[in-house]
């Protein structure tokens, strides 16, 4: 299976056989990091799924959409290398993926 790295917003860091055809979003809430709180459920409607991409993966994710642009925009922990979670597919490309929860706005 494909792994996936989360670290919490505490500094805890956990890697997850990630689940193909799940958003990172889905798989980081099943791995039991309840701060992510994706509140819209994926919808890409609210950007409470927002992480920090290790860089070397940013060029390997599809591109962002406009919707997603204009979300993350809202938030005051926007950097170059911002996403919401549940607008990224995981499968196994992404083996050894690397994220961190941005803080709460």
């Amino acid at each position: 299976m494909a792994k996936l790295t989360i670290t919490g917003r505490d500094g805890r860091q956990a890697t997850i056989d990630g689940k193909a055809g799940w958003s990172v979003m889905e798989n980081i809430r099943s791995a039991g990091f309840d701060e992510l709180l994706a509140l819209c459920g994926g919808c890409c409607s609210c950007a409470t799924c927002h992480v920090h991409v290790d860089q070397e993966w940013l060029a390997r994710l599809p591109a962002m959409g406009a919707d997603e642009d204009d979300l993350l925009d809202s938030s005051s922990h926007r950097r170059p290398n911002s996403r919401l979670s549940c607008q990224i597919e995981f499968d196994a490309a992404l083996d050894g993926l690397a994220v961190a929860i941005a803080p709460e706005d």
